[in-house]
């Protein structure tokens, strides 16, 4: 499967039994209503593995997403700064070693970091912030879960 679908499709594990191959329920992260455009990057910033059309989320975005992840400090440059997608500016409302979520206004992005990749999803105004960083999250476990 590529990278792409899991922008169009994402797959959910709904049998956790390791002794026998998964189920999966399909759903896709833009029809879910939850989520109206995204992106998926290797881990280090550096490559776009897909996203969605029109969504382009530039170079000095990203690395200062990946910076934002590595910044240990108690009150990282992020929260006090906001950061930027696809040209938006948006504040910080929440930052760890996994997630990121800003808020514009009433839409928002969801940024979650697995082993190999980072995960950008935004929101529109119409949506719960709760339910996109759900769908989100959901989608980084199972790739922690798969060795991504």
């Amino acid at each position: 499967m590529s990278w792409q679908a899991y922008v169009d499709t994402r797959y959910e594990v709904t049998a956790h039994d390791a002794s026998r191959s998964p189920t999966y329920a399909q759903s896709s992260l833009v029809a879910t209503g939850n989520i109206d455009k995204a992106a998926i990057f290797n881990s280090e910033g550096t490559s776009a593995w897909a996203a969605s059309a029109g969504f382009t989320v530039a170079p000095a975005e990203i690395e200062a997403v990946v910076t934002s992840f590595a910044d240990n400090s108690d009150v990282k440059k992020v929260q006090s700064e906001g950061f930027h997608v696809a040209g938006e500016k948006f504040f910080t409302i929440k930052s760890d070693d996994r997630s990121l979520y800003g808020k514009k206004g009433k839409e928002g992005v969801v940024i979650v970091k697995t082993q190999q990749a980072i995960l950008v999803a935004h929101y529109p105004e119409s949506v719960q912030p709760g339910a996109a960083a759900n769908t989100v999250e959901q989608l980084g476990d199972y790739l922690i879960g798969v060795g991504y």
